[in-house]
């Protein structure tokens, strides 16, 4: 072959892993990129297969509230799955009965973290309807963090089939029709499951598709404030004030969450066993959640595993709502994020009732101008947002021995986060008709 012929190879890792993820995509999924020069004979994903068992043996309903929900290790009748290996490619998708799994010890997902989940939510509304919010994103955002790990790729729209699948059958009676305004939590996962150790990419995995009740993590708490005897900063005054919202411990200089070019961007698990040392100390100090910070520079990132949203007054005037960029693959790329900027953008562009307009930014930004902004009186509000925290106030964040206050306009939260917070739940319970609520015909099994 003459040498003007060979494909040259990528040049940097980043483009390394931006290859091997279109070829993994051609390969397991060409449905997906009909385009592409890889002719596959593996089976595709397909929902429309599916096989339904009914589990015999159902399980009671726990009361809402109750130490079942609490615990969050109740799940519904029934689960999705479906193994895949590379000789064949998806097999016949199984509606069953909810029970273990059976994995070998050396499953590759024991040993080197090649697993991947998305976090979803069942919503019965106030219509006596049951809805999903905007399913199509976390579809396509699994497909993207499962091919990040060398898993298999699949078309979203059948994931998003299984799981619709799940929830038609699950639904009238997890989420009765005497609960409007209740939610069960999905959680989509595939790990790899090939019974050999080695690192390499996985010969099998599993599609397995959950549904548990899960308490609401939403509504705005009111913790001790941590003392300054607890942050080690010796003054020896205990403080006990109480204050709503979420209380931020920053992270310091040594930890790190995820950096450019790594996998923040994934919903991985390798994201989240290294987090959970710090935050469970965190929370031992008083805190709700770590704030991530990166850099010697201090850039917020996130908020624990949700997405951070800051409103502050520039000096020239302007109200702003900030987060942090997409792109360098440091943030996870959230569907409540990607809803608060876009009802935001669409809403709130211009003066909405007593709610001053504001100007829509995502950019990299600091501690450094946070502090400036509050000690300018510049800072309006702050808030978490994520699937299992919604829409979280902040209250306050303690970063280099201080404790930085932020606003709470309405007692509890701010009115910025009340109004998003407001819309976002209208759509998932049935109050506002929109595309993002899609609508599932329920199955009655009785």
């Amino acid at each position: 072959m003459a040498p003007s012929a060979i494909t040259p190879p990528p040049e940097t890792v980043s483009e390394l892993v931006s290859a091997g993820i279109k070829h993994a995509v051609a390969n397991t999924a060409p449905s997906v990129t009909p385009h592409n020069n890889i002719v596959s004979t593996l089976q595709e994903l397909d929902a429309s297969k599916v096989m339904f068992t009914r589990n015999l043996n159902p399980k009671p309903v726990p009361e809402p509230n109750s130490p079942e929900v609490t615990a969050m290790n109740a799940c519904t009748d029934h689960m999705i799955t479906c193994s895949w290996n590379s000789t064949t490619g998806w097999q016949t998708p199984h509606l069953g009965p909810y029970g273990p799994l059976s994995l070998m010890p050396t499953a590759s997902v024991l040993h080197y973290a090649t697993e991947c989940f998305e976090g979803m939510k069942i919503y019965r509304g106030y219509d006596s309807r049951i809805r999903l919010f905007r399913p199509d994103r976390n579809c396509r955002r699994m497909l993207g963090s499962a091919t990040r790990i060398a898993l298999p790729g699949f078309d979203p729209k059948e994931l998003q089939q299984l799981i619709e699948d799940l929830v038609s059958v699950d639904s009238p009676k997890w989420l009765p029709k005497s609960r409007p305004g209740s939610f069960l939590y999905l959680r989509p996962t595939m790990i790899a499951s090939a019974a050999a150790l080695g690192v390499q990419k996985p010969k099998e995995a599993l599609l397995f598709i959950i549904a548990c009740c899960f308490p609401s993590l939403s509504e705005p708490t009111e913790a001790v404030t941590p003392s300054p005897i607890q942050l080690g900063n010796g003054n020896g005054v205990a403080q006990e004030k109480k204050k709503p919202g979420l209380k931020l411990l920053a992270s310091k200089d040594d930890m790190v969450r995820a950096w450019p070019g790594g996998f923040g961007n994934a919903k991985v698990g390798a994201n989240y066993g290294p987090s959970l040392i710090a935050q469970g100390e965190a929370r031992d100090l008083g805190f709700d959640q770590i704030l991530w910070l990166f850099g010697p520079q201090c850039e917020v990132t996130e908020a624990g595993a949700s997405n951070f949203f800051l409103i502050w007054r520039t000096r020239t005037g302007r109200l702003q709502l900030v987060t942090a960029p997409l792109g360098d693959k440091v943030i996870l790329d959230g569907v409540t994020r990607k809803s608060v900027l876009e009802l935001a953008e669409k809403r709130l562009s211009a003066t909405w009732e007593d709610l001053e307009g504001l100007e829509i930014v995502e950019r990299k930004y600091t501690m450094g101008e946070v502090m400036e902004a509050i000690e300018e009186g510049r800072l309006v509000e702050a808030f978490a947002a994520g699937t299992a925290f919604f829409i979280a106030p902040v209250s306050m964040i303690h970063f280099r021995g201080k404790d930085l206050d932020i606003p709470l306009s309405e007692g509890t939260t701010g009115k910025y986060a009340l109004v998003l917070k407001t819309w976002l739940k209208n759509i998932m319970y049935g109050k506002e008709q929109h595309e993002w609520g899609v609508v599932i015909e329920e199955l009655d099994l009785d």
